[in-house]
């Protein structure tokens, strides 16, 4: 088996029951939340809690490398106000380090959000939203080199979004753009969405369309750093920029991509995590899945 299909799944009661909930629905992977995601503050790990956490990781037979936890919704790492910044970059680094002590060897993100906050007017770009745009990429980059410096172990990786909002990383150009400026290439990676993909205008449901959209990913961002996926199907149609997730095959992305993408060389040996909106069938979409694989 080289590609390893599994879900975000609860840490209800302790990050500890994650592996349990994961051998529960099948799954040979998993993403979890370390911590609350929608507060700042966290207990750290009691002896207990770790002992169980690395007890019920080895009767799952999951290894870290096919673990992708994800950090707080809270973060952005891009915030114009440099109290917040501070305060997400202080998070992040907490995140980074709780994963270590898991002994997990990643960490997905949202990139950061410019809030439409920008501090100079430049006549050379078409407008001052991309201005903002280049400068929220400088601080997320800062911001992650910072945490990497002060951290060690975990790769920090990047998720594409849908382009709602404020929202970057919605664009390959984006998390190349992130990538090149960090200074320790080997912590860091991207972890790409299928809901957000689509909606953020890259076709996948055909295979010229997939085969397209995968080599220009391998170009402007390259394969080498796809460390992670969220498998999901998409209710708003392609190119909307709306982030709804759907059950797969009953959205405006269809069973071909999901197919196209289980039987493709670049998905092997990483997390391939179900986000869909409906998890008591998340079992059956991970069958489904793997009945997929030629």
């Amino acid at each position: 088996m080289t590609k390893f299909v599994g879900a975000h799944v609860s840490t209800s009661g302790g990050v500890q029951n994650a592996p349990l909930n994961a051998m529960k629905i099948g799954a040979k992977a998993f993403a979890l939340f370390t911590k609350n995601q929608k507060r700042w503050d966290a207990k750290p790990f009691e002896t207990k809690t770790l002992d169980a956490w690395f007890k019920n990781l080895e009767e799952s037979c999951i290894l870290p490398k096919h673990i992708l936890p994800h950090d707080s919704y809270l973060i952005n790492l891009g915030n114009p106000d440099e109290q917040k910044l501070i305060k997400s970059r202080l998070a992040f680094i907490d995140e980074l380090e709780r994963c270590d002590i898991l002994g997990l060897d990643r960490l997905n993100f949202h990139p950061g959000s410019h809030l439409q906050k920008f501090s100079k007017k430049d006549p050379n770009l078409e407008d001052n939203i991309q201005s903002a745009e280049l400068e929220c990429l400088e601080l997320i980059s800062e911001s992650i080199n910072i945490a990497l410096d002060r951290t060690k172990n975990v790769k920090a990786v990047i998720e594409n979004t849908a382009g709602q909002g404020t929202n970057l990383g919605y664009k390959f150009e984006h998390l190349a753009y992130i990538i090149d400026k960090i200074e320790d290439k080997s912590r860091i990676g991207v972890c790409i969405d299928t809901c957000h993909m689509f909606v953020s205008g890259y076709d996948i449901r055909t295979k010229d369309a997939y085969d397209k959209t995968w080599n220009e990913f391998d170009k402007i961002v390259g394969r080498e750093f796809l460390m992670g996926m969220h498998i999901n199907d998409s209710k708003p149609p392609l190119g909307s920029k709306v982030d709804r997730h759907h059950s797969l095959g009953e959205g405006e992305i269809g069973w071909d991509a999901f197919k196209f993408l289980m039987n493709d060389e670049r998905m092997d040996d990483i997390p391939l995590i179900l986000e869909t909106i409906d998890d008591t069938i998340w079992d059956k979409e991970i069958k489904a899945l793997e009945s997929l694989v030629h």
